[in-house]
């Protein structure tokens, strides 16, 4: 899941308004399709690689050729994984990333992402940790 920075509503208006098609040739054209192609990259980097129950969010930015701008930011990471774990989860995603970039953006959708920050989530728990209730 793709969650756009701080300016998301400008983001995704422009998205929505000037990206209504799909891109017919592969190139990304929309978040949705962005989100789909980390998807299945990931995915395909897990089996190679294996993965702990890590979930783990980074934050991005890209230029409008689509390569990343800088290298990933750690946002999140699962409590409770240990040293070991947590070294393999954050390999397999930075390897996953160097895989799958630069993305192949449309004019259109480089214009809109370009300098914005997206925060990229990669979930491997089957199920959320459960959560504790709060009485007031």
């Amino acid at each position: 899941m793709i969650v756009a920075g701080r300016q998301a509503p400008v983001l995704l208006v422009v998205v929505a308004l000037s990206c209504a098609a799909e891109a017919q040739d592969g190139r990304v054209n929309t978040l949705k399709e962005m989100s789909s192609r980390f998807d299945e990259c990931y995915l395909a980097t897990v089996r190679e690689l294996g993965l702990a129950d890590v979930d783990i969010t980074v934050w991005v930015s890209f230029k409008r050729d689509g390569q990343m701008i800088g290298p990933p930011r750690l946002a999140y990471e699962s409590k409770g994984v240990t040293d070991e774990q947590d070294l393999h989860a954050r390999t397999v995603v930075k390897e996953m990333l160097q895989r799958c970039t630069p993305m192949p953006f449309t004019d259109a959708m480089a214009g809109a992402a370009a300098g914005r920050p997206f925060a990229i989530q990669f979930r491997n728990r089957k199920t959320s940790p459960p959560t504790q209730e709060r009485r007031a």
